[in-house]
């Protein structure tokens, strides 16, 4: 059926179209705006990686590098998600300010910063959020681990959230409530359940504890503080004479080779030397409560089985609160 078409109907029709057309270009300007941004991006967390990679080689730092991208996402608190970003925490790089950065949880990882911030100078485009959890995911790949399947692209808080209280809800090595609620607790923050916990618990698997950083162990820097695996005639360091010279002594570690990582944390178990290694109450939960030792004996039977859940939960881990330009994030 004919149907006359008025002059106002024309102009509302051309209006609409014209207007579709500009929104189009809109979006195909953006579209390409964001395609001629992201190869430099891409550059800069290349050239970020490249310079973490020397650093870690000659520093070998893992351990502490991995602490400090953990003590940023590890605030995370999901109860605080539906405030406006960055109130609930988590992989946003506020662990460099002074609130976070000077509190006891926090001991000796203005070290890791001051070591990331030549490279955050050098590369000015990458966050510090990138940075921080970039550099942990290195540390992890370098020691013998799993390669991390990371996304990038993570925005920087300005400050720390005021809802971001110490201890920051981080785990405690003794905390005073059975230890198997209070892993679930802390995790239970980030939406992650029992095989979660057990598998972000192996990365003990590198490190050290010191009376000056956790105050946790009786052991300090040095090596009157230093156990059979921690001291200077036993450096982990392979035999390189010049890193060698650099290695500190002191503090207890989890297992003797403290620079690799493996699954000898879970195939160690109950057999680990105490005067010697770490065994904190959340460390002896996982052999025995019933949702935790599946796993601890899954992880101590199979190294390869630890390694592919370990890369899945530091990824969830790593994104913990984080807001990512553009939306996906970027993969290198």
């Amino acid at each position: 059926m004919w149907m006359p078409v008025f002059p106002r109907d024309i102009d509302f029709a051309l209006a609409t179209a014209v207007a579709g057309v500009a929104l189009l270009l809109v979006v195909m300007l953006n579209l390409a705006a964001a395609k001629s941004v992201q190869p430099k991006k891409i550059a800069w967390l290349l050239k970020a990686r490249e310079l973490i990679v020397e650093l870690i080689r000659e520093k070998h730092c893992h351990p502490l590098l991995v602490r400090l991208a953990w003590h940023d996402a590890g605030t995370y608190d999901q109860q605080h998600a539906h405030l406006p970003w960055p109130a609930a925490g988590g992989a946003i790089g506020s662990v460099r300010f002074s609130k976070e950065l000077n509190a006891a949880p926090n001991g000796g990882l203005s070290k890791g910063v001051g070591l990331l911030e030549p490279i955050k100078l050098a590369c000015p485009d990458v966050s510090w959020a990138d940075l921080i959890q970039m550099a942990s995911a290195t540390a992890i790949e370098l020691a013998g681990g799993p390669r991390i399947p990371m996304r990038y692209g993570r925005l920087d808080a300005d400050s720390s959230p005021e809802q971001s209280v110490e201890p920051f809800g981080l785990p405690e090595a003794n905390p005073s409530e059975d230890p198997a609620a209070h892993l679930r607790w802390v995790f239970g923050k980030y939406g992650m359940g029992d095989k979660e916990i057990v598998a972000l618990s192996g990365a003990h698997t590198l490190g050290r504890a010191f009376k000056e950083r956790s105050g946790a162990v009786p052991n300090g820097a040095g090596e009157e503080g230093a156990t059979k695996y921690t001291g200077s005639a036993c450096c982990p360091m392979g035999g390189d004479a010049k890193a060698a010279a650099k290695f500190m002594p002191g503090g207890k570690s989890w297992t003797p080779n403290w620079l690799r990582f493996d699954n000898s944390y879970f195939s160690l178990g109950g057999k680990a030397d105490p005067d010697s290694l770490i065994a904190f109450p959340t460390d002896r939960v996982l052999e025995t409560d019933p949702g935790f030792k599946p796993f601890f004996d899954k992880y101590a039977a199979s190294e390869a089985a630890f390694f592919a859940d370990y890369a899945a939960a530091h990824a969830r881990l790593s994104e913990q609160g984080s807001k990512f330009s553009p939306p996906e994030g970027i993969r290198l």
